[in-house]
Order: structure tokens, then sequence, then C-alpha cells
């Protein structure tokens, strides 16, 4: 796919989706018209469908808007997470339809913009949330694709121009290699989706294919340590771009930024995590290399509140927090803990946990085991399967089998299910709580925070 010249609907598979309906947004404001098809109705489709979509929630040719069936000439974008047996996948592809996946629709979309692609197994919501703000809060014309809902816009796109363009590069099914990235960074190569990789090398080799996209390798940012060309990033160590002099004042992170182009000091960041603080500082340094006013960063990074499912505060009060967090793999998990023991390090903590992907749960069950087990008491729902069939002998069962046999208290370990998570929270003696996963329990957390609100 060379061009979106001539252009004029486009249907959208699996349109709901975090990275799609992004992709949506950027149609819609082109003025085109713009289909599509999920399965479940969400906040996110309610939301296109009134500013203009037209989607069907069944996944059969009838549902096909006329404008859509006759009409060979609509380009059909799909998300690899639909799966290949999608009936309507079926259709457009033996219809002769033009198909293409969400990967190769955004790199066309971008390949005549200054392109920033933000790539890493873990941070790449939160750093390009950063970075599209960034830019965005100092006037230069940047449109932002998001896999999250950043709090500041309310939204997973920011549109205030076209010159320039932030994107996630996401190394599932090998996606971000259809990109043409002038600035990029990786901020993490950690082994996951194994599924499609089988193993840690052919991941790793998927990253510096990557990176060999970038022309210029100065314009290639990775954290240090990690076995690439480019300049690297740190905090509290030797780095081309830096975060040093970190400490916690009133509850926000100070620290000084300094990078080849100058020095920031006082810098003040809000959200909570050193991993949260690398992407902050991974952000600052894309921003800089994409030009961005040096003196208006500090002011910007200060305004940015964060995303949705990202260390998110549900309830803040002297008894009781409550935190919604997207975390899905060990690292993060780990993350997390970090962060909250930093904020939080005399209260006992709950981890509700919804493990996502069979394939994934495997593959990590031990570090799953040994991350939750960090934790004071540990809530654990069954798998999420997404896009994948069971897979035999591997469940929340066993995982937490694993996890007893290294927690301190095994009486806190318990398998729930997700109706009961609020009853079991507001049973719990730990003042600061987490629900977390990258499944349907965020669906449920507004529900579990009125009730805990109300009852407490």
């Amino acid at each position: 796919m060379n061009s979106l010249d001539n252009i004029q609907s486009i249907y959208f598979v699996g349109i709901g989706g975090i990275g799609m309906s992004a992709l949506a947004r950027f149609a819609l404001n082109k003025n085109l018209a713009v289909f599509g098809y999920d399965k479940t109705a969400t906040t996110l489709t309610t939301t296109l469908e009134k500013e203009g979509a037209i989607i069907s929630f069944t996944d059969s040719v009838e549902s096909l808007p006329q404008q859509v069936k006759n009409n060979p000439s609509i380009l059909v974008v799909y998300t690899p997470a639909i799966p290949q047996e999608n009936k309507l996948l079926q259709w457009f592809t033996s219809h002769n339809y033009r198909v293409v996946k969400r990967s190769v629709f955004l790199g066309a979309l971008t390949q005549d913009t200054l392109c920033l692609a933000v790539a890493g197994t873990h941070g790449k919501t939160t750093t390009s949330a950063i970075l599209g703000h960034l830019l965005a809060y100092c006037d230069m014309p940047v449109t932002a694709f998001l896999g999250g809902i950043t709090e500041n816009y309310k939204s997973n796109f920011i549109s205030k121009g076209t010159a320039i363009t932030v994107v996630e590069a996401d190394e599932f099914d090998r996606s971000f290699l259809t990109l043409q990235p002038d600035i990029a960074c990786i901020t993490s190569m950690d082994a996951d989706h194994l599924d499609i990789y089988k193993d840690a090398t052919a991941l790793e080799a998927s990253f510096v294919d990557f990176a060999d996209l970038v022309p210029n390798k100065n314009r290639l940012l990775h954290k240090k340590g990690l076995p690439l060309q480019g300049q690297d990033i740190a905090l509290e160590a030797p780095a081309t771009y830096q975060g040093q002099n970190i400490r916690i004042e009133n509850g926000a992170y100070k620290f000084d930024f300094i990078a080849p182009q100058g020095v920031l000091r006082d810098m003040e960041f809000c959200l909570p995590g050193h991993h949260n603080l690398f992407n902050a500082v991974t952000a600052l340094s894309m921003a800089v290399l994409a030009g961005a006013p040096f003196d208006l960063l500090a002011e910007a990074l200060l305004k940015f509140e964060g995303v949705a499912r990202r260390f998110s505060y549900r309830i803040k009060r002297d008894d009781l927090i409550l935190i919604d967090d997207y975390a899905h793999h060990p690292t993060e998990i780990d993350a997390l803990y970090q962060a909250v023991s930093e904020m939080y390090p005399e209260d006992q903590k709950v981890i509700v946990f919804q493990p996502h992907l069979f394939s994934r749960t495997r593959d990590f069950m031990d570090q799953f085991a040994e991350s939750l087990a960090r934790f004071d008491q540990v809530l654990l729902l069954d798998i999420y399967p997404a896009r994948e069939t069971p897979i035999e002998g591997i469940n929340s069962l066993l995982l937490l089998e694993k996890i007893k046999k290294i927690a301190i208290d095994v009486e806190n370990i318990s398998l729930v299910s997700k109706q009961s998570v609020a009853a079991h929270l507001k049973n719990s003696s730990c003042r600061v709580q987490l629900v977390v996963g990258a499944g349907d329990i965020g669906a449920e957390v507004s529900q579990i925070t009125k009730i805990l609100e109300y009852e407490n």
C-alpha cells in the first residue's frame, strides 16, 4: 500500500480495538466515510458512532451496509487480533476488496511525515502519550496514534497538525517492520509474544530489524544496555540522555534532564514508578530530536496527567487507595510493585490479577508467580483468552499453586471470580488495592470503584 490518495471510505474489521479506533478517528478527521465491525459494543465504539462511524456487531455479510457491499473500491483495514475465520474478513478477501493489516495502513499514512516511532516490550503507550502531549503542548503540528486514553485529551488520538506523527511501533506479529521511522526509541526488549516468535532470540532479532529502519542512528534512542546502535537513555547512570538527581517531593518526582542539547534542572513529573520516569525521559529525548522548544518542555511535562489504566488512581483516601493498571507481563508487575512500594512503603498491598493469554501465562508461569508473590494478598482471576483457544494444563489454578509455594502467607492467595472481586476487596485489610490486567477486568473497575466508595 503506497498511498492514501483517492480513498473515500474505509471499513475497519476490529474497529473497537484501542489502536484501530485511533485510526478510525484519523479517517473521520479527514472526512472519510468510516464503517466497521467489532464483537461487542464498548465506550470506544459508542464514541466512534457519535463521531460518525457506522458500526455493526454481527460477524455476517448480511450486516454490511449497502454502500460497503456494493463498493469494492473501499479500503478494508483489519487488526491481526481478528481470527482468520472471521466471516467478514473472508468475504472481503474473496470478493477482491483491498484488504490490509492495521500496521500497513499506519505505515502508509505516516510515510510523508516526520515519523516518531516508540517501540519496546513495555512502555510504548505511556511514552507515546507523553511524547504526543509534549509536542502538542509546544504547539507543534503533530498527530499521535495512541494505545491508551490520555487523561489530558480524553482520547487515544491527538490531532494538532499533520507534519509530525507519533506512533506505537508494535512488535506483535512483527507489525513495526512496516513503518518508516525518522526518529525511534526502543524502551525494552524483554521476551514476550512467544506464540509469534517462539524464543527470545527471534524477538530480539526483530527489534534489531526495526532499529535498522532508522536511517540516522543518532536518531535511534534505546535503553542503556540494550545491544543496539544509537543513543542510549538511563536513569542515574551515564548515557547520552539522562534523568539524574531523582527524588520525591510532595508525592511527585523531581529530577534533572541531561541531554546533548542542554540541561533542564528540577523538572517535575507526577506519575509514580521509575518505569514511568524512564518513559518520561525517553519522551523528552525524542521531543528534543524532533525540534521541540527546549524551554517549554519542563512546563509541558508537568502538565501531563497520565494514561487511563496506567497506574490510574480510582480511589485515593486516607483509609483506601485503589489503583487500576494494564500490566500483563511479569516485568510490568515488578515495575508496578516498585511504584506502590516507593509511594506507600508502610502499607499492605493486595493485587487482583487477570492473566492475559494462555500462551503468555504458560511461557512466563514461574516469573508471574515470583512477581505476584511479593504482594501481601493475591486475588487471581481465570485467564483471559483474547484471541487464543485454551491450552491443556495451563490455567490460573496452576499459577495459584506456584504462587503459594513461594508466598509468605499462603492463606492470602486465592482464586476468585470476576463478579466477586469487589466483595473480596471490601473484606481485605490491605489499604493499597490494585486491579491489574489487560483483559476484560478493566471494564469492571468502574463498578468495583462504586461499590468500594459506597460501602466504605
